[in-house]
């Protein structure tokens, strides 16, 4: 199936089943601004739980804390974005339509890109096992010329980023015959650079109001507090400070969903360091991070690594997590070694002192930084597209959409099934449901039958649904019925919850890492 259809597909899955909702719908929508339903809410959250924990309980100088989304505008100043925090966008003459440059020419390389891989897929196939890639890669000539074009295009690419050269990005776009989706032609506007932050008034009376952002990121709420959380918490370098919450960005082009939206929300964990041993803690978090990823078990092969051609202003090294999604691999993470700029320019801007004393060296610093930063939002799409899945029944023939998700992520943990709505059956149901809701989120079904709620918790990711029948009556057993592989267990009651708990419990996620 073509990812495009795939991805269409999981869109609108996600909308069936109660997992996102187009944010104001009933009046036509707001673009850009999604709502979790009933099930995307209860996964999303099992998401920062997830994430949240292996930080504050799995390190013990790791601390978390909830910072406001206003802040004091000098604090933007300070960190840069009121001066650099933009975008380069390009508008296409014919179609009216406009789009970061940034983006019109990764996809181009990543069209180049594509070529290369069906020309190794090609050769695989027609090689079988004496397939040597490696040596295909180096040799093959159409593979060297695409991949020659496309370290050509990078290299210019970044030196016009770095320089600042708007008119060499937009020469790039012409030079490499970029056109618009939708006019296809390749009339283009200048580049010109768009601030991405939501302002906004503070103040009861509208003359007398301040001009105040939507936070654009987390993490400088971290930093203004430092301080208080060093002294208060009485902590030691090196030591992290966590924080989940929303961050607002005026996305032009926003697009792919979840993937980049106007309102998301971060997980951020900024590591407060010794200068000169950031690039050692940089790497530890590297690996430490793609660890988390992989302990979900959605394919250690769907991950890589990519570094950052152009360093933001504040880092001096840069990579991002990408997972392999139906349009491609894509940033669902990033890691950052950012110096001490953000602490040091928060001790210039405001004029206090904001230093930590080591007793070990006996002298005050400003610390450095390495930060891991991941959005909720596209780590949830990165759930649902590794958990998608289509397949046909053996025994039956029948086809059936199932949601692969982790347990330990899955909105619901245990459906509690009646075989029938007579003979005593719901009432065991509801006895073993009243049991078992205080330690899982359980649901309770009780129409239609036995396949058909096998099938609607399948299409939401409910990893096992027990069924009461004429049999638990009488030895108060009950089946245990697993998603992924439709087998069923006898099972008694009174064992159910120790199962389940290590089946469904995130502790077998954090002892893998």
């Amino acid at each position: 199936m073509a990812s495009d259809d795939v991805f269409k597909k999981i869109i609108a899955h996600c909308k069936e089943y109660g997992f996102i909702f187009q944010s104001s719908e009933i009046y036509d929508g707001l673009s850009a601004v999604y709502d979790y339903g009933q099930n995307g809410a209860e996964l999303k959250n099992n998401i920062k739980q997830y994430w949240w924990d292996a930080m504050t309980k799995l390190n013990e100088n790791i601390v978390g804390i909830d910072s406001a989304i206003f802040m004091h505008p000098r604090t933007w100043e300070a960190s840069g974005h009121v001066g650099a925090f933009n975008d380069p966008l390009i508008d296409n003459k014919d179609s009216k339509k406009r789009y970061r440059a940034d983006v019109l020419i990764e996809e181009h390389m990543e069209k180049i890109e594509g070529k290369i891989n069906k020309e190794v897929a090609k050769a695989a196939k027609r090689f079988g096992d004496s397939f040597d890639e490696k040596q295909f890669r180096e040799t093959n000539q159409r593979v060297l010329a695409n991949q020659e074009k496309i370290d050509s295009i990078k290299a210019r690419f970044v030196k016009a980023l770095e320089e600042n050269d708007l008119d060499d990005v937009k020469q790039i776009i012409i030079d490499c015959e970029i056109s618009c989706p939708i006019s296809g032609s390749i009339n283009w506007t200048d580049v010109r650079q768009f601030n991405l932050m939501f302002s906004t008034q503070l103040g009861s009376v509208s003359e007398e109001a301040n001009t105040i952002y939507l936070r654009p990121e987390t993490a400088q709420g971290i930093f203004v507090n430092f301080l208080n959380v060093q002294k208060t918490g009485r902590m030691k370098l090196p030591f992290g400070i966590a924080q989940i919450g929303k961050a607002f960005r005026n996305e032009i082009v926003a697009r792919q969903f979840i993937f980049r939206m106007r309102e998301f929300e971060q997980m951020e964990m900024q590591f407060f360091v010794r200068p000169g041993t950031e690039m050692e803690w940089y790497h530890h978090w590297k690996d430490v991070r793609m660890k988390w990823h992989k302990a979900l078990g959605m394919g250690d092969e769907k991950y890589r690594f990519r570094d950052h051609d152009k360093l933001a202003h504040y880092a001096n090294a840069a990579a991002d997590i990408e997972f392999n999604m139906p349009m491609g691999f894509r940033e669902v993470e990033g890691i950052h070694s950012r110096t001490d700029f953000d602490l040091g320019n928060h001790e210039k801007f405001s004029g206090k002192k904001i230093q930590y004393y080591d007793p070990e060296t006996q002298e005050s610093y400003v610390p450095y930084v390495v930060e891991t930063s991941i959005g909720v939002d596209r780590m949830f799409l990165t759930v649902m597209s590794s958990a998608y899945t289509e397949e046909t029944v053996e025994a039956t023939g029948e086809q059936r959409v199932v949601l692969k998700l982790p347990p330990a992520l899955a909105p619901v943990k245990l459906a509690v099934l009646p075989l029938t709505k007579k003979d005593g059956m719901p009432e065991k149901a509801r006895e073993i449901m009243d049991t078992m809701k205080f330690d899982f989120n359980c649901q309770y079904e009780e129409k239609d039958s036995i396949g058909k709620r096998y099938r609607r918790q399948d299409a939401i990711g409910t990893p096992f649904c027990i069924t009461i029948d004429h049999q638990t009556l009488e030895d108060n057993t009950v089946t245990i019925r697993h998603r992924d592989t439709m087998e069923q267990d006898r099972v008694s009651i009174d064992k159910l919850a120790g199962i389940l708990d290590d089946l469904v419990s995130m502790k077998k996620l954090f002892q893998k890492l």
